[in-house]
């Protein structure tokens, strides 16, 4: 295994705060991108090497890497594996302490089977005070 890889995959942390356990991976992976951890071209983690190394369900991972590939930060290519694009990847997602809130809060509305718009709905009604 490259040793970037093994690199990356040894730096992956799962918290245990109720964001889905794809979001976290997902975010890690940008931030990675961001950070220049990760450049453009570097092949990843297979899906099975990070579902194995963090033992999740390789479907968890499979969600992951399709929306890292679905906004452009990465290329899956069948047969050859998944690289970072080597087009400019968008700002992390998380790069504004409030955006990061904010969707931890839709992330665990999502995952307690609410909808995102009825949570921002009710704590615009509790900031008001009713």
């Amino acid at each position: 295994m490259h040793t970037h890889i093994q690199n990356f995959l040894a730096q992956i942390r799962l918290r245990n705060d109720g964001v889905p356990i794809y979001v976290q991976i997902r975010e890690q992976i940008i931030a990675a991108i961001a950070s220049g951890g990760l450049r453009p071209g570097d092949q990843l983690p297979t899906m099975r090497q990070v579902a194995v190394e963090l033992k999740v369900d390789l479907n968890t991972v499979r969600h992951a890497y399709e929306e890292l590939e679905r906004r452009g930060s990465i290329d899956l290519v069948r047969g050859r594996g998944s690289f970072v694009a080597n087009r400019p990847s968008p700002a992390p997602i998380d790069a504004d302490p409030l955006d990061q809130m904010a969707r931890q809060a839709m992330d665990s509305a999502r995952a307690a089977g609410f909808e995102p718009a009825d949570l921002a709905h009710r704590i615009i009604r509790l900031s008001k005070g009713a």
